[in-house]
């Protein structure tokens, strides 16, 4: 995905987000609108629509299924919530030594 018009962010103040949030939602949703809203100059939050954010960031669905077949294929899908407990605690542990 390249950038495009609506991909590059339009700034605004947190006042014009507070008093505009409708708006700025509604062009989030139908124009594929991304926005930054600053603080004093700073930037603190991007508002963004759900299906922009999910082709943007969130893993394909060729991606999810080549690590689901992987963990098959390495047995990893039937690991038990007690071993997966197990794991994460000797990992903890290695990690504070």
């Amino acid at each position: 995905m390249g950038i495009t018009p609506n991909s590059v962010p339009k700034i605004v103040s947190a006042l014009a987000a507070r008093t505009q949030l409708g708006q700025i939602m509604r062009r989030a949703r139908v124009e594929h609108a991304r926005f930054v809203v600053d603080r004093r100059g700073e930037p603190q939050v991007v508002i963004m629509g759900v299906k922009d954010f999910l082709r943007t960031f969130a893993p394909q669905k060729r991606v999810i299924a080549a690590i689901r077949a992987a963990a098959r294929k390495q047995s990893k899908n039937k690991l038990s919530p007690r071993v997966i407990d197990r794991e994460i605690r000797a990992y903890r542990r290695e990690r504070v030594l």
